[in-house]
């Protein structure tokens, strides 16, 4: 015991380990309980029973570390309860219902479109992105070079604003886009015109 420097408890241990199991007796780890005892079911109902309620304050969903000093377990145990549960307070899934009552028939109509469109029909699915400011920079900067970085002008002057407009052809794949310079009152019919015209002239 001296030569290996264990005590007379870790050889006797061993002794009754190899006697019990064997030669893999020793070899091996043995299971041992945890210290920290487990959380019992009502841990976990109160902590769903919390996470389906309002948070406290003005906060406007759970966190783990709120949850865990209201239910004064850690914070991962928290996050084992919410995983085995589903939950997830910080995700929000929205949603929109339509008053009208003709939605329905709107919809397939839609819906007809993208499936069966009549013959020779062009369908579009366009989308916009307005207010982009044109800036400009007051004056050009210098070009990077060996050991000097490329220089910018903090400040910039304003061009105004211009329109995005993206159109995808739904049954030939391409996308036109289309940048409207000029502010007028009919951008979106402007860029639909240009963008059948240019896809009857590439499907000629």
């Amino acid at each position: 015991m001296r030569r290996i420097g264990k005590s007379k408890t870790d050889v006797w241990r061993w002794q009754e380990r190899f006697a019990a199991e064997g030669c893999d007796g020793p070899l091996r780890d043995k299971t041992r309980q945890s210290r920290i005892p487990p959380l019992g079911p009502d841990v976990g109902e109160r902590v769903v029973a919390l996470t389906l309620a309002d948070p406290p304050g003005e906060r406007t969903h759970w966190t783990a570390d709120m949850m865990a000093q209201a239910a004064a377990i850690s914070a991962s145990a928290v996050r084992r309860i919410w995983k085995a549960h589903g939950l997830a307070p910080h995700r929000w899934r929205q949603f929109k219902l339509s008053n009208d009552p003709k939605f329905v028939d709107k919809l397939r109509d839609v819906v007809g479109l993208y499936l069966d469109a009549p013959a020779h029909a062009i369908v579009l699915s366009v989308d916009e992105k307005s207010q982009i400011q044109a800036l400009d920079r007051t004056q050009p900067g210098l070009p990077m070079k060996k050991g000097r970085l490329g220089t910018m002008r903090h400040d910039y002057k304003r061009n105004g604003t211009t329109t995005l407009f993206a159109a995808l052809n739904v049954h030939y794949c391409p996308v036109d886009e289309n940048i409207i310079l000029v502010a007028c009152n009919n951008l979106f019919s402007t860029s639909v015109s240009i963008v059948s015209q240019s896809t009857r002239w590439s499907r000629k």
